[in-house]
């Protein structure tokens, strides 16, 4: 009970701090641009609802207030019914300034995932896939799809679905927004070309699909047990097993296959560590005809740049992140993905903000970074209410060469309310079904 008590107070405080940071970015840029062109700005507020604290300066109110779901600034001039003939008044500023007030928010949402990711970059963190994996099978589960496809250790996967693979992360999201779909697969064995079709599982409650493969991810050493030959020989966590008597390991399954194969043999280990190569020497331990060195081993790859580096790979990582939410929303509006397992509301954010930052703050730091390019994202889609529907009104109104109608306007901000408004109960709906107790939903 002390721990679910624990495991709630940390997820409230990492989603407040996580969404106010990323908030208060959004709500500040528009704040800024909308100062620079001269706009009276009454209200900067963190949050919706009562006024719970804040300062007034400059003529803005900033504010935070009761309900931490979002943010706002209210502007002089915003309502159409009520446009006087005050320059501040937004309204009253020319539709090229009133664009760039929009666009801001999510301009800044996108500046910050950078900032965010490449610090993570820079400070080191395990993944699952880095982008530069090759699309190589480093492993297979017993009896799981691609194991029924005859898909093995050391197979390059060249196509899914006549797209080409170019890394393992386009293999991981091929097959985990494919639940229940039949897939052909083509790929490089030796010097054959051979082709087969993967039906991925669907993964319960996420809905998401499974395939049981694993990519080609060098061993890398997550904890030694006290007094056993690998403690012995030096060994430290976080060393990556390179190579093994001069041969160079091709995967985890090879460097455990070869200390099982070597009992009372000394070898030759070289490691990587902090960059450096290192070689050890160790003898496994004779366990039932087994060889036995007491380490554990972590799947995660380890992915650390310098400060340009870190730049790069993180303006790649956000591309990435916004070309694949793309693709997920095709195919949930195609039927193909279910939105259960794809969008998250509030409570999973929360449950997934108080997971990272029980990991460690560099994993909260990176979820930041995606939430806040996923808010970007969200916000730039032509939906009234949003930015993205605002700027699209007044492109019409550009290329119509005239304002729409003050009715015309109220009906399209009602269908964005009403849009929003299902969006929002929708993914509650959900978080409700995905964090809920096992047994206790009929089918769950």
């Amino acid at each position: 009970m002390l721990d679910m008590l624990n495991n709630a107070v940390t997820n409230v405080t990492a989603f407040v701090f996580a969404l106010g940071v990323i908030i208060f970015v959004h709500e500040m840029g528009h704040l800024v641009v909308a100062k620079v062109f001269r706009v009276d700005a009454k209200v900067f507020s963190l949050g919706f609802g009562k006024r719970l604290w804040g300062f007034e300066r400059g003529g803005t109110d900033y504010r935070v207030s009761l309900v931490p779901l979002g943010g706002y600034v209210q502007m002089s001039g915003e309502d159409p019914g009520v446009v006087g003939d005050d320059p501040g008044e937004f309204l009253n500023k020319p539709r090229w300034q009133r664009v760039l007030i929009y666009l801001a928010g999510p301009v800044m949402n996108i500046f910050l995932a950078i900032v965010l990711i490449a610090i993570v970059f820079m400070i080191g963190i395990e993944v699952a896939a880095p982008p530069d994996l090759p699309a190589v099978v480093g492993s297979v589960r017993p009896e799981s799809p691609a194991a029924d496809a005859g898909l093995t250790s050391g197979d390059e996967i060249l196509s899914i679905d006549a797209k080409p693979m170019r890394s393992w992360d386009e293999v991981r999201f091929a097959f985990l927004t494919s639940p229940e779909r039949r897939l052909a697969v083509e790929y490089r064995r030796g010097e054959e070309v051979l082709t087969t079709a993967v039906t991925p599982l669907k993964v319960p409650r996420y809905e998401f699909g499974d395939a049981g493969v694993f990519p080609n991810i060098l061993p890398r050493i997550a904890g030694l047990v006290p007094g056993d030959p690998a403690e012995r020989a030096g060994f430290q966590v976080g060393d990556e097993v390179r190579v093994i008597n001069g041969k160079p390991i091709a995967a985890r399954d090879e460097f455990v296959d070869t200390l099982a194969a070597s009992p009372g043999q000394q070898l030759a280990i070289e490691i990587l560590r902090g960059g450096t190569p290192v070689e050890l020497m160790v003898t496994p331990e004779d366990r039932g005809g087994r060889g036995w060195i007491g380490v554990s081993l972590n799947v995660l790859a380890f992915q650390r740049y310098g400060p340009i580096e870190a730049v790069a790979q993180s303006a790649r990582f956000n591309w990435d992140v916004t070309r694949q939410t793309f693709s997920v929303l095709g195919k949930i509006l195609s039927g193909r993905l279910a939105a259960k397992g794809a969008l998250s509301g509030p409570i999973e954010i929360g449950a997934l903000a108080g997971a990272a930052a029980r990991t460690g703050f560099p994993y909260l730091i990176n979820l930041m970074g995606v939430i806040s390019i996923s808010i970007a994202i969200l916000n730039l889609l032509p939906i009234p209410l949003l930015d993205g529907g605002q700027i699209t009104v007044l492109a019409i109104e550009s290329l119509a060469r005239r304002d729409l109608s003050l009715r015309v306007k109220e009906r399209i901000n009602q269908v964005g309310f009403l849009l929003i408004v299902m969006l929002m109960a929708m993914v509650l709906y959900f978080d409700v079904v995905k964090n809920i107790p096992e047994g206790i939903l009929p089918g769950s």
